[in-house]
């Protein structure tokens, strides 16, 4: 295998506002749309805010590791630099294909959520039974639907990253600015009244709460595109690090107020019988249909959003592991004229495209599946976080974490504390389809780097990764 495999190198073309619209974007996507309603009824209005301000804190405490990390080491694949630095070859894999898992299965997502919301819309448009699947029918214009979104989505990235980030910046605005009408309009028009229960017991107060912090990761999950796509970022390294946690704290303030002012403006009956309960409390808000429908096609561009940075986060890590020849060299290819990961942007396509033929029930398997996936990673870059502060104490670290032994330790337990939430005996453990899909997804993987490894020697990844860290990706 050639050290020229890959081509040249990745353009530095984003900018301060391209980066934040790209990791915010990521982050608040389409599930508040879809699922505010079952966290609200899982664990009450209090519980759900209080299991993302739990949650965001976790995700707080990474982020400040991931912060200091990017600054250091700004090259493409973010976790799989820092984790080879720290750990070594294979844990580097596993932290990669980890996070990989979770990207892709947000890019999945969002092309069973596209279909989704179109029904909201065009109530009966999905027609052309194809089977049943979880108590749910498949319907041809609903597949028809997720898969063309997919392919566009695909397109777009295919062409440039430059591309891709105007089309984020466009529409993380439109989000921004109907959330900010519903939630003024909420506190305005809502009643506290309407958020009783605070908080729910069926499983008790913890386990309605635990029932919502498993969903944490994935929501969250988008920060950690900055550091795959370092390369490409046109910043002083110190403000990488800066912009990443700028854009962790607004997505926790962005949750717990979309929480609140669903909850102050629908009632546990109302909730319970709404599909999509933030179009509806927008509707209610404003007394008129058109306001939830403008709430529907801010779901749209979230969707749009979370989809594109996926795209880019997932394609550049898949990049960054074949470059290194961890996995087949094919997907490390980049195209002569866009500079992008030609390969693995077509690969997630495909991928993408499949996920709406298992219909709306795949969703949920998605997000604790790729949850499972983005925790196992951020556990990883924590514990890379320690070991390089023990290891390599004069590294230049741009941006510097303050009392970094307490953030480092705290997030590796809480990171563990969150692993905890997906494994048997917890009551949020992961079904038995959810662990098939982590557990297939593993063994894809696993294959793909022994076969690798056989391939290409332990000689060349080591001199690739020597140069990647010494920033030369040529």
């Amino acid at each position: 295998m050639s050290d020229s495999t890959t081509g040249a190198e990745l353009h530095r073309v984003l900018a301060r506002k391209d980066v934040l619209a790209l990791a915010f974007g990521a982050m608040i996507g389409w599930g508040w749309i879809v699922m505010t309603g079952s966290w609200i009824t899982s664990a009450g209005s209090l519980g759900a805010i209080a299991a993302f301000v739990l949650g965001g804190l976790v995700i707080v405490l990474v982020g400040l590791t991931y912060a200091e990390l990017a600054s250091a080491m700004p090259q493409v694949g973010g976790e799989h630099v820092y984790s080879y630095r720290a750990m070594g070859h294979f844990a580097s894999f596993l932290c990669t294909w980890s996070i990989v898992l979770g990207y892709i299965s947000v890019v999945a997502f969002e092309a069973v959520a596209l279909p989704t919301v179109v029904e909201y819309l065009f109530p009966s448009y999905a027609v052309g039974h194809l089977w049943t699947l979880a108590d749910w029918d498949v319907k041809a214009t609903w597949v028809a639907v997720g898969v063309a979104g997919s392919l566009i989505m695909m397109l777009i990235n295919y062409v440039g990253v430059r591309t891709a980030a105007l089309v984020q910046k466009v529409v993380t605005l439109l989000i921004l600015v109907v959330g900010v009408m519903f939630v003024s309009g909420a506190l305005f028009e809502g009643e506290l009244g309407t958020m009783q229960p605070l908080f729910h017991s069926e499983n008790g107060v913890a386990g309605g709460i635990m029932l919502v912090i498993i969903m944490v990761p994935f929501m969250f999950v988008g920060f950690d595109v900055i550091p795959q796509a370092a390369e490409e970022i046109n910043l002083p390294f110190r403000e990488i690090g800066r912009v990443l946690m700028i854009s962790v704290i607004m997505a926790v303030f962005w949750y717990a107020l979309i929480i609140l002012g669903t909850s102050l403006m629908l009632n546990p009956s109302e909730l319970a019988n709404s599909s999509l309960a933030v179009p509806d409390a927008m509707q209610a808000v404003f007394q008129a249909p058109w306001a939830g429908k403008l709430m529907v096609l801010a779901g749209i561009a979230g969707i749009l959003t979370s989809w594109n940075a996926f795209y880019i986060g997932g394609s550049r890590a898949l990049y960054a592991l074949a470059h290194c020849g961890m996995l087949p060299a094919f997907l490390g290819k980049l195209h002569p004229r866009h500079r992008t990961p030609v390969n693995a942007i077509l690969l997630i396509g495909v991928i993408s495209s499949l996920a709406p033929l298992l219909g709306r029930s795949a969703m949920v398997w998605l997000v604790v599946a790729g949850g499972l996936g983005i925790v196992i990673a951020y556990l990883f870059v924590s514990l890379s976080f320690l070991i390089l502060r023990s290891k390599e104490p004069q590294m230049e670290r741009p941006f510097r974490v303050r009392h970094a032994r307490l953030v480092g330790w705290l997030a590796v337990l809480l990171s563990l504390g969150m692993i905890g939430l997906y494994l048997p005996g917890s009551p949020s453990a992961l079904k038995p389809i959810e662990w098939l899909l982590f557990a297939g997804w593993m063994a894809v993987g696993l294959g793909l780097y022994v076969w690798s490894r056989f391939k290409y020697g332990t000689e060349y990844s080591e001199r690739q990764m020597a140069r990647e860290m010494s920033g030369d990706a040529a």
